[in-house]
């Protein structure tokens, strides 16, 4: 397989789950701006918004303050903002065409169809109730070209560039969401009102507020939370199941063996497993657990950075 179509089929997988995740963040964050008694409630994580799905200093470099129908429109459809979900899709689509020959065409035709009505939504006035059924459009743009993929796509080398590209993605959006919030109740530890916002947020942010309940009814205690998005195996949305499902999909480009050249990939990822096993939530402070979701998400970097040299420039021409 040329690295080129490996590289538009893994990029494909980040875009598109990069938009539905941040998509389910701008969501929520506008149910509870709906739920929001107050003025300070009603302006209540919009910069924890922001750091989650782009840049909190580029935005302040382009605008200096939050405002919250700037942060809107930045996060859903700025052309400035390379993160927002328009920009993501736009991406998508473009990594779809260069790969219409392997993926399936039902996937392009989902892709597709979502960039040729976007121009008429920008069209649009910008109201909330337009940027809901926006956001809504894009998380089933994604899920909808997900089912595709996991319906109509042999297992094989494309399906897998596809997967690694989505669990990576979703690995660190995770962490990305967990650091924020562990930041935030470090701040306000005595609130037990706040301490519970916060969890219920990050599970909201997640998609895995019914799984969590279902789980561990009816409490949100944040060593829990903590770990079931952290060390839940059977969660698809736990950090622990997507690093295990990276190394499945690099055990499959691989024929299940080890060779000089993804030696060590396979060593990283391994560490990156082991670490979070061994982490005790239970005994750890917020701080403590921040520098680990740090520490986990410049792992993040750097196994992305490592699967990129393996399998694109390592050979500049073809996959091995």
């Amino acid at each position: 397989m040329l690295s080129r179509v490996a590289d538009s089929l893994y990029w494909l997988g980040r875009n598109m789950e990069r938009a539905e995740n941040n998509s389910r963040v701008l969501s929520t964050q506008l149910i509870h701006m709906l739920e929001a008694t107050d003025e300070q409630a009603l302006n209540r994580d919009w910069e924890e918004v922001i750091e989650i799905c782009a840049s909190i200093e580029d935005y302040y470099e382009r605008y200096g303050r939050i405002d919250r129908d700037t942060v809107i429109q930045y996060l859903s459809i700025s052309p400035l903002n390379m993160n927002s979900f328009m920009n993501c899709m736009i991406y998508a689509r473009e990594n779809a065409k260069a790969t219409r020959d392997i993926i399936p065409e039902e996937l392009w035709e989902v892709l597709n169809e979502f960039y040729l009505d976007q121009k008429e939504w920008q069209e649009q006035p910008s109201t909330r109730q337009h940027t809901e059924r926006y956001l809504k459009n894009v998380t089933n743009t994604s899920m909808t070209a997900q089912g595709v993929i996991e319906s109509s796509m042999s297992r094989d080398l494309p399906y897998t560039f596809l997967k690694v590209g989505k669990w990576l993605e979703r690995g660190e959006k995770i962490s990305r969401i967990l650091n924020v919030f562990c930041e935030k109740n470090r701040k306000d530890p005595q609130s037990s009102n706040n301490t519970y916002y916060y969890w219920l947020t990050a599970l909201q942010y997640t998609n895995g507020y019914d799984a969590y309940l279902k789980k561990y009814p009816p409490t949100m205690e944040s060593e829990k939370v903590l770990n079931f998005l952290i060390k839940e195996p059977t969660f698809p949305r736990s950090i622990r199941y997507c690093i295990n499902h990276v190394k499945e999909a690099i055990d499959r480009i691989e024929d299940g063996k080890i060779s000089h050249y993804s030696a060590d990939l396979f060593d990283m990822i391994e560490r990156i497993q082991v670490e979070i096993e061994d982490t005790e939530i239970e005994s750890m402070d917020m701080e403590e657990l921040m520098q680990f979701l740090d520490h986990f998400q410049d792992r993040c970097l750097t196994l992305s950075r490592m699967f990129s040299e393996t399998y694109y420039l390592v050979e500049p021409a073809r996959v091995k």
